[in-house]
């Protein structure tokens, strides 16, 4: 096996040696059983270390194209012909993140215009510090103990309840409470898929699940999401060439669009599950920004093949991480091992917050009065959007987001020269797309649209 490492480049040698091997195997044809060069060996011939070695091995290990046998070596995996010729993906969290980090590296006197949360002073703090007071003073546990590995038994109850007006008749034994939406992620992705494994998600869509299942050495393909939800003929295109393992979709206020799945997309998403026998992910964590509940996935498939996921901590704090999956019976004690394994459990202190103001009421208020304000500020600022001339994705029936292009003659150099001059920090539209393709679409939070900055760098743009 000859290989060449370049000891001068920016890339690391491991990163080289993976792309060498990998390309080796495409090359050569290298079937299943076939034995690598020892570790020692490879290091000694390419004047390396021992350890760049290793880490390469164990890349293409991650990515299916090699499997490891103790004591015997490194050798070709039986899935390697198909494999080897994929691209192989980033693993650096540099390469995954890809400049997503600036919206929150960026100082507090920026306006962050494309971020996925509310403003500070939005956040309502009286009930949430009685809230806070009152488990200080009555739980010494919440402040101090473990939680449960699958959580309180109370919050799930609570949960259980609040998931019956989405006609979802989830029992608290199927839900496993989590650090958040993202955690949620983690979990399902570590418990459904392997290397090399095959998963769909909406296009543009989320972008920090998009860098997970990168780092996961998982296969991303895009289908592209329309106003009703996902794009339906498309759908059935792509499944005839592939064969996933998992749908990711975000039902209703979908990010980065806001639109909202319809019923008939929604009924053909679970006929084609069924046939093409694929799981599906449900993102619900914009579901308290929704006046009037519309159809969820998980309550048409009755949480057959569908996990559903919720969280609090887009409406009540970025900063206590609670979120649940609602998950297949058969599932649960499979769920809660791996998050015992990789968190142990969630927040007791979180949970117990989120226990009293759902017992108290509060967060039923609270979350009326968010919805009041999300629906007037969409409204502000598409008609200031479409004065100005930009074009609308789709029309937002409520939600935080705006998927927005300015108008066609002016660069995307020049769109971020205005921001950068406006004090305004954007999401690079092409972080939503699983390829990353360029794009003059943005997203635009309208929670933030009514700042000065915000109007002065949308006529700016026009």
């Amino acid at each position: 096996m000859k290989l060449e490492v370049n000891r001068h480049a920016t890339t690391p040698i491991a990163q080289q040696l993976e792309a060498g091997i990998r390309a080796w195997i495409a090359d050569h044809g290298a079937g299943g059983g076939r034995r690598l060069p020892s570790i020692r060996r490879l290091a000694a011939t390419h004047h390396i270390s021992r350890n760049a070695v290793i880490e390469a091995y164990e890349r293409l290990v991650a990515s299916g194209l090699v499997r490891s046998r103790p004591g015997s070596g490194f050798y070709v995996a039986d899935s390697a012909a198909t494999l080897a010729s994929q691209p192989a993906a980033t693993s650096s969290l540099e390469e995954v993140t890809n400049g997503l980090w600036g919206l929150f590296s960026a100082s507090d006197h920026t306006l962050k215009l494309g971020c996925g949360w509310l403003p500070s002073d939005w956040r309502e703090g009286d009930d949430l510090t009685h809230a806070i007071r009152q488990v200080a003073r009555k739980s010494r546990s919440g402040i101090f103990e473990y939680s449960t590995p699958q959580g309180p038994q109370d919050l799930r109850d609570l949960i259980q309840e609040r998931l019956r007006p989405l006609a979802m008749n989830a029992d608290a034994k199927q839900i496993v409470m989590t650090g958040g939406g993202s955690h949620s992620l983690d979990l399902l992705v570590r418990m459904l898929l392997e290397p090399g494994d095959v998963v769909f998600v909406e296009s543009p869509g989320y972008y920090n699940l998009f860098g997970l299942l990168h780092l996961q050495r998982i296969r991303v393909i895009g289908v592209p999401r329309l106003a009703d939800g996902p794009d339906i003929e498309r759908l059935e295109q792509l499944l005839a060439e592939h064969r996933p393992k998992l749908f990711y979709i975000n039902s209703v206020f979908h990010n980065p669009t806001s639109s909202t799945l319809t019923p008939a997309i929604a009924h053909r998403v679970l006929q084609l599950a069924e046939q093409h026998d694929f799981q599906i992910i449900e993102d619900d964590i914009y579901a308290d920004f929704q006046h009037t509940p519309t159809s969820r996935l998980a309550a048409l498939d009755g949480l057959n093949r569908v996990f559903y996921l919720g969280s609090f901590s887009k409406s009540l704090s970025s900063s206590l991480r609670v979120g649940f999956i609602a998950t297949p019976p058969t599932l649960v004690q499979r769920l809660v091992d791996i998050k015992m394994l990789t968190s142990i459990s969630a927040s007791r202190f979180a949970e117990q917050i989120v226990i009293t103001m759902l017992q108290n009421g509060s967060y039923r208020k609270l979350t009326e009065r968010l919805r009041t304000k999300l629906s007037n500020q969409m409204a502000m600022a598409l008609t200031m959007l479409k004065k100005a001339g930009w074009e609308i994705y789709t029309e937002p029936a409520g939600g935080m987001f705006i998927w927005a292009r300015p108008p066609s003659d002016i660069s995307l150099e020049r769109v971020s020269e205005l921001a950068k001059q406006w004090e305004v920090t954007l999401s690079p539209g092409h972080l939503f797309f699983a390829d990353h393709q360029p794009t003059a679409w943005l997203r635009l939070n309208v929670a933030y649209m009514q700042d000065p900055r915000a109007k002065a760098f949308i006529e700016a743009v026009s």
